[in-house]
This record gives C-alpha cells, structure tokens and sequence, in this order.
C-alpha cells in the first residue's frame, strides 16, 4: 500500500511523504523504546533499589519528552501532507483526465470518475492524516520492544516474536473474508443512488404513464439491496476482527504463561518478570489497534488501487513536433482498422475502410446498427488512434497534430449531449468564449434556441443544471447546435443531432445545416430520409466495412445494400395521407 501511496501522490510530493514516514518511522521507534524503559524502572523498584532506578526513570522522561515532541511533529506533517496531496491529486486527476483520449470517457468510465473525485480523494487524504501513524504504530512499535526484549530476556522475545506471523497471517486472513463483501456493498451503494437520480429524474414520465409505483419498487428493490450488502458486510467483518483479537490474546496469554514457567524455576526473578510482563502488555496495544482500522485501511486501500487504474490509463501521445496546420477542411480515411480490444473480443468494429470526403461536402454515414458509423465519426476527431491505417485532416495526419490544433478544426453535436451547471448562454459561449452577444444571438437563431430563451422567464440566465436537466432532450440538442454554430469550426460533425427535436424545429435546424452545405464540411449520422437524400455524398457502412458510396441517385441505381435500405424504409415509413381536400401529406420516414 505504501509503494501505491508513493506512485499515486506524484513525483512532487514524494519527498514530502518520505520525510513524514521518517518521522512516523521514529515516533514509533521512540513509544517502543520508552515502553522498553518502563523494564528497568520497575526492576529496581519492585527490588528496593529506588536511588538505580533514578537514571532510568530520567532517561525514559527524556524519552518520553521526545516523544512527545515528534508525535507534535509528525501530526503536523501528516496533515500539511494530507491537505496538499489531495489538492494535487484533484489537479493530477484533472491534468491527465485531460489527455487522455475522448473515447474513454464511457458512462462507467465518467460514474467510476466521479466517486474517485468524491469519496477516493478524501479516503486518502484520511489515510495521510489519520491511518498512517496508527498504523506504522501498529508495526514498528511491537517490533522495537521484540528487539529490546531479546537483549533483556531471549527467551521471552522468542515467545514474542513467534506470534507474529500467526497475527499477520490471521490478519490477512480477515482482510480476505471481508473483501469480497465491501466491494459488494460499494456496488449496491452506488446502483441505490443510480436508482435515486433515475427515480428523481423520471417523474415526469413515470407519472405521465401511470407507472409511479413501478419507479417506486424499482428504487425499494435497490435500497433493499444495498441494506441487505450492508448487513452482509457487517457479517463479513465480525469473524475475521474476532479471530485477529483472539490471536492477539492468545500470544499475549503464551508468553504470560512462558514468563511464569522461567519465573517458577528461578531462570528470571519476580522483579523481572513483572516489568517483562507489563512490557507484553503493552507490546499488545498497538497490534490489537490494527483491528480497529481494518474498514478504513481497506477504503483507502481500494481508493489508491483506483487511481493506479486510472493513472495507468494511457493518454494520446502529442507530437514531439506538431505538424503545420491542415491546408484545408477535407477528411480522409485510409485503410482505417480499428477495433476495442476486449471489449469487443478482438473484433475490429472498422476494418479497411477507406474514404475521402472533399471539403465544403455533405457526407451521410449510414449503415444497420453497429456497423461502425458512431466509431467513424469519432476516429475523425480522434477520439482514439486507430488500430492501423490513417485518418487525415486536410492532409495532415491527425496523430501528427497537437490537440489544441486539432480540435479547432472541429464542432461535435452528438446525441448525447452534455451541458455544464450553468446558465443557458454560458454553455453557448462554451463554443466560443470570446464571441459577441449579437454572435451568440444569431447561433441561437439558427439552432432555434432563441425560442427557448424567449419562453423562459429568467431568459439567457436561466440554469439548466447539471448535465443540462432542466431542460428537455431536444432543447440540450439545440443548445448544443448552437455552441457548435458559434465555434464556427471548418468541420462539423453531426452524430444524430436532432433526433430528440420536433418536425418543425428539425425542419428548421436542418435548413440551417443545409445553408452551412458549401461553406462547411459536414459529416452527418443520420437516419431522416431528408438529411440523406440531400448529402453530397453517402458512405454505406456494414459490419465495419464500407459497403458502399455515392450519391442518393447513385446508389439507387446500383441496386446495393443502400437500395434495399431505402425501399424497406421508404414503404415502412414513407405514408402518404389524403385530406378530404385532396392535398397529398408525406410522413417523413427515417433511414
């Protein structure tokens, strides 16, 4: 655990953490030597001999007073170290969080973040500041006084020393029982608060549909569950403390009766016996306090194997040289293969697909369900460095540009949007900070989200709250569109954009994206007939291939993969409804 505190604090504070653990290294020497002292002060005492007993009660109050002294020392630097290092693990999160690539960011990744941020961090801090000095206590203090007994009463310190490996083994052993059942508690801890959020968050709908005792048991089932963890963990635990204690004793017990045994055949006198006794007493102190710590050793424990899992992951390597900005908006993909490594067993999700798309194009990605389009998409902006192959930008290589050059040629509206705690132009000013209101106003024009403001009472001010809850799915994808109208990006890419937007305002945003067509190259993953039929180009994805590309007409004409697409969709979707009045209605379809 020692060696992962070390690799997690960073290079920074290890010098800072090395000079406490020196400290707490000889407070814990200095209690074990003072306890030590105790032996010869009541030696000569229990004998009469109170003017030889004078030297060492001066020399265990110096001791003591040094003690004293280090223990003021080492609590001080425990808590400077424990304050500093988790305002440097908070930016080290934040720092290589930062670099690592976009991909990464899955839903289990970000929830796994978040408790690292608000409860792996203070479980450190806690350890810094309140676990270590117990616990080096717990270590080295015993084994000073096993040194010292040895030169005191060899026999004795044997008797000592051979318990030591029963209590660690026990110790280990009752770490083990309880492992499995903290880590099963942490998980119901954190699908109980799931189920809370969703439940919170669901209202609108579960009432709506009449299914509010549904959310209800479904939140009950998770709480019951994770009280049930609880008790489990609390059965887990009882076992393996009372086994350690019991240990602890039962040593303590053997080297009484030794004791007795060498004092009834005269190999130690009365006096000496008593003051090795007491000395075992309190040899016994600090171990039996291991116990004790066991919950909190494991919490942090698994907060720093956390991190370690974290910090190891890899980030994008940068150029030692980045290249020269792309000369211009065009995408290209060559021989792109890629695939998730174990999370898909290996299989490439693209495999050979080659691709150029001109700039100021339109370019559809269509295809079945995971044919790879959502993963094309991101390789453009480098969401991960694909498997082999190249993904280009403007002729340029995307791994042989630096970050920041690289995401200024992008704007991303995907479908799952994300908005920051705060108000509704502040999100929109994400795209570009430095914008001017009449900048802003025209992006939120062409995203319709000049609407929403309007409706709104506290107007652009209003909070949307974290991750953009106080507003609908579509009124997050239009305020999305309109930060990425703002970045006014050469490239735009579009991951199912207005899929949670109704007829009229998809309608409107997509003449909006029309009139970007020529001025912006566009990728766009979509399914509304309207946005494929109206690309420049379309690229046919299936399993992970490239199946085909051309124009609408093109395709249709070829007779491929896309026709087939297009007349299974079209004759499921593509009505036509006759008024009384003999006016033709088309209920637009999706592909």
């Amino acid at each position: 655990m020692i060696k992962q505190l070390f690799q997690v604090v960073g290079p920074s504070l290890r010098r800072r953490l090395a000079l406490q653990l020196a400290v707490l290294l000889g407070y814990s020497v200095l209690q074990g030597v003072a306890f030590v002292l105790v032996v010869p002060v009541l030696r000569r005492l229990l004998a009469g001999d109170a003017d030889g007993a004078w030297p060492w009660a001066w020399a265990l109050a110096g001791v003591a007073l040094a003690t004293a002294v280090t223990y003021y020392v080492q609590q001080m630097l425990s808590f400077q170290v424990a304050l500093v290092a988790s305002h440097r693990l908070y930016h080290r999160l934040g720092d290589h969080v930062s670099a690592l690539p976009l991909g990464w960011f899955s839903g289990e990744q970000v929830g796994g973040l978040g408790q690292l941020a608000s409860r792996g961090v203070p479980q450190v801090r806690s350890l810094l500041a309140h676990l270590l000095q117990p616990l080096c206590t717990a270590v080295v203090t015993p084994l000073t006084v096993v040194v010292a007994m040895a030169f005191l009463d060899w026999r004795l310190a044997l008797a000592t020393a051979l318990g030591a490996p029963v209590m660690y083994l026990t110790y280990r052993w009752a770490m083990s029982t309880v492992a499995r059942a903290d880590e099963a508690a942490d998980k119901a801890a954190s699908e109980a608060n799931d189920r809370v959020v969703e439940f919170v968050r669901s209202q609108p709908v579960l009432r709506s549909t009449g299914s509010s005792e549904r959310g209800r048991a479904l939140l009950e089932s998770a709480l019951s569950e994770q009280d049930a963890a609880g008790r489990r963990q609390s059965a887990a635990m009882a076992p393996g403390r009372t086994a350690f204690i019991a240990v602890v004793h039962l040593a303590v017990a053997a080297v009484v009766v030794v004791g007795a045994v060498l004092g009834l055949d005269g190999s130690v006198g009365v006096a000496e016996l008593v003051a090795l006794l007491v000395l075992v007493v309190r040899f016994a102190e600090p171990v039996s306090g291991m116990a004790e710590l066991g919950g909190s050793l494991r919490a942090a424990r698994g907060a720093l194997k956390r991190f370690d899992e974290v910090l190891a992951a890899r980030p994008l390597p940068e150029p030692a040289h980045p290249g020269k900005t792309p000369a211009d908006a065009s995408l290209e993909l060559r021989d792109v293969r890629f695939s998730y490594g174990a999370g898909t067993g290996g299989r490439p999700v693209l495999d050979g697909v080659s691709a150029r798309l001109p700039q100021h194009t339109t370019t559809a990605v269509v295809g079945p369900s995971g044919s790879g389009k959502t993963t094309l998409i991101r390789l453009l902006a480098r969401f991960w460095d694909v498997d082999e192959g190249a993904v280009m930008v403007g002729g340029r290589d995307v791994r042989h540009l630096g970050t920041d050059t690289l995401m200024d040629q992008f704007s991303m509206v995907f479908q799952d949007v994300y908005l920051f705690d705060g108000s509704i132009k502040e999100n929109v000013l994400l795209g570009r900070p430095a914008a001017a209101d009449e900048e802003v106003e025209e992006a939120a024009r062409l995203a319709r989200v000049d609407e929403i403001v309007d409706r709104l009472p506290q107007g652009w001010d209003t909070r949307v709250g974290e991750g953009g809850t106080a507003l609908s799915g579509g009124e997050r994808q239009r305020v999305s569109l309109a930060r990425a109208l703002l970045k006014d990006a050469p490239v735009m890419l579009l991951d199912e954009a207005t899929s949670s937007l109704d007829p009229a305002n998809e309608a409107a945003v997509q003449e909006t994206l029309d009139a970007l067509s020529g001025k912006r190259t566009l990728v766009v993953v979509a399914h509304r007939l309207q946005t494929v039929v109206g690309a420049d180009r379309i690229v046919v994805l299936e399993e992970g291939r490239l199946a085909e590309s051309g124009t609408h007409d093109e395709l249709l004409a070829v007779g491929g993969r896309y026709a087939e697409f297009w007349r299974e969709r079209s004759k499921a979707h593509g009505w036509r409804l006759r008024p009384e009045d003999g006016t033709e209605l088309t209920l637009e379809g999706s592909l």
